[in-house]
């Protein structure tokens, strides 16, 4: 068979399938030329889900006739000249324009800022229509309608419109994100308006815009530099989490990415601090050299690769660690919230509560009657029990201490102790509510886990050693990491070329699958250059340990205990949530019990 030189036309719908792959990817595109140009505002208009229409507006530097026609040509572009490796723009590859016009029906209006006039050119299933003069702001306006109609059958992949239209949502959400001082206004026959005004140097205020308020509740700032990399930008509260990743946004170089070795990183932070299921929220901007990472990996422009991901995933990992052992004890502000909205249910007014028939015992016009629960008999269980005072009382002092004040520490002094479980801290403008195990399992472990990261872990020595047999380049990556698991407890060694001999694992362990352990180490190398996984083990036996040595549910403490056990929360890291990611306290002002009684 012949070889012969394919169309233009060809070629460019060739390239729209991994450049444009849905609505949201030719809005990605347009969003980012727009920003290149310099644009301060940015309106994005769609029909459809984006299928019938997609119009982006901008108040950008504008183009000429000139510019026009290089500018639906395959590999024109005006953001990169010779090489790749100082790219500062967000397009460079010149592909996203041919490659939409190629599939849809595609028009240009734009005018430069110092011309009297603008221009017009319009290509529908890759030809040109016409390239004309147009009355036009300063700025472009570019509007893609029909999308897919050159390429029908790629209609057929896309979701429905209601979901096409949620996925240009998310793109330009992540696009404020990462230019706070940039004007954003998404508009439609098929959705509500979305606006998100400039806030200049505010990336919080504009955060809060996009995550919602909430969210700068619950952040903690990040700022931390390793080398030549900085890390910045926040990251919520273990207790404020979502049920899905949605809410995590990574930028490199100002670039929106969605990188599995970020998104990793993030979940590897918040280890044994969020429940099965659930996700931490964050926005983290990464800034290095563009020498030291590769943005041309695919043409989405979405994933990149670092010259040393294992630097950068440290970086990450250290500085949300350290971010939350500053202020993550803290609980969600969500929390009171919540315990807000499960009162109110029961203060509803009487016109709207269901209507059931008449009778003299629901009657609201009947007689008073005392609840059974203040009557003489009911009464009676609670003379057994020995009510707090919050008086820190000592053996050796046979005079009772002074009430420790409230006002003194970040969770009070404790008045009271609930079902046997739940400790009520009076604070200096409100009250908190302390899961007395949840508290206790979180401090162990924190405990259990300084001691595991200041010496080297018991190790037992096997009998006979356990060879595992494994391809000889994973032999070679775990032999580099070999003092690194020594100081964990496992003694490895070369055996021969495509093996490895294990000598000691672990005490903490017990009886442990060696041959897993050792294929996983060696699968997680290889992704990531990492040796978490050993580590993430011992985590978990320790968590484990701690919840079944912790202060159990159903036990009656001394007030001495819960005071001490307070105060030790507010020194420990963590604190605010246990190992298993659940709150261990909510917080409920002041303001809001007055709000629950109608005298605010």
């Amino acid at each position: 068979m012949a070889i012969r030189q394919l169309s233009e036309t060809l070629i460019n719908q060739i390239a729209a399938g991994e450049v444009i792959e849905r609505p949201a990817s030719a809005a990605k595109e347009l969003i980012e030329n727009a920003l290149d140009a310099g644009a301060t505002r940015i309106e994005i208009a769609t029909a459809g889900g984006g299928k019938a229409l997609l119009r982006v507006s901008d108040n950008g530097c504008g183009m000429d006739a000139a510019d026009l026609e290089l500018a639906i040509r395959r590999h024109c572009t005006s953001k990169i000249s010779e090489t790749l490796e100082d790219i500062r723009t967000l397009g460079f590859r010149g592909e996203a324009l041919p490659s939409i016009g190629s599939v849809a029906r595609l028009s240009i209006a734009s005018r430069k800022r110092d011309s009297a006039g603008g221009h017009e050119i319009a290509v529908a299933g890759g030809k040109v229509l016409h390239l004309r003069p147009a009355a036009a702001n300063p700025g472009t306006i570019v509007e893609v309608r029909d999308l897919f109609f050159a390429t029908p059958a790629r209609l057929k992949f896309l979701k429905t419109e209601k979901a096409e239209a949620g996925a240009i949502t998310e793109i330009v959400k992540r696009m404020a994100i990462a230019f706070p001082a940039v004007r954003f206004v998404l508009s439609g026959s098929d959705r509500a308006t979305l606006e998100f005004p400039a806030t200049g140097d505010d990336h919080l205020a504009r955060m809060a815009q996009v995550l919602g308020k909430d969210f700068s509740d619950n952040a903690i700032a990040l700022d931390a530099v390793r080398e030549e990399i900085t890390l910045t930008g926040f990251a919520g509260v273990p207790t404020f989490n979502r049920g899905n990743s949605a809410h995590q946004y990574a930028f490199v170089n100002g670039r929106p990415v969605q990188d599995k070795l970020i998104l990793s990183a993030i979940r590897g932070a918040y280890a044994e601090t969020i429940p099965s299921g659930r996700y931490p929220v964050a926005v983290l901007s990464i800034a290095l050299d563009p020498a030291l990472v590769d943005v041309n990996v695919h043409p989405a422009k979405s994933d990149v690769r670092f010259r040393d991901p294992g630097l950068v995933r440290g970086l990450i990992v250290g500085a949300i660690r350290e971010a939350l052992a500053r202020d993550g004890s803290r609980a969600a502000t969500t929390g009171a919230s919540d315990m807000l909205r499960a009162f109110r249910p029961g203060f509803q007014p009487f016109a709207q509560r269901s209507q059931a028939p008449w009778s003299a015992e629901t009657s609201p016009s009947r007689p008073y009657q005392p609840a059974t629960g203040f009557s003489e008999r009911s009464q009676a269980a609670f003379d057994a029990l020995s009510m707090p005072t919050a008086r820190a009382e000592t053996q050796s002092s046979p005079q009772p201490a002074a009430p420790e004040p409230a006002g003194r520490y970040p969770l009070g002094a404790a008045r009271a102790q609930i079902h046997a479980n739940y400790i009520v801290a009076q604070t200096e403008d409100g009250l908190v509510i302390v899961d007395q195990h949840a508290a206790h399992e979180r401090l162990v472990f924190e405990a259990m886990r300084k001691a595991l990261h200041s010496k080297r872990l018991a190790s037992q020595v096997l009998l006979i050693p356990e060879i595992v047999d494994i391809p000889e380049e994973d032999c070679d990556r775990l032999m580099l990491h070999a003092a690194e698991f020594a100081e964990l407890g496992l003694a490895i060694e070369r055996f021969g070329p495509g093996a490895i001999a294990v000598r000691e694992t672990p005490a903490m362990l017990g009886e442990v699958d060696v041959h897993g352990l050792i294929r996983q180490l060696a699968d997680e190398i290889a992704e990531w250059d990492t040796a978490s996984g050993l580590s993430a083990k011992l985590e978990y036996v320790a968590a484990t340990m701690a919840c079944h040595g912790s202060v159990r549910s159903g036990r009656r403490l001394r007030p001495e205990e819960m005071n001490a056990l307070l105060r030790e929360m507010e020194v420990t890291p963590g604190s605010g949530q246990c190992n298993h990611g659940r709150p261990t306290y909510i917080e409920l002002k002041l303001s809001d019990i007055e709000r629950l009684f109608g005298r605010s």
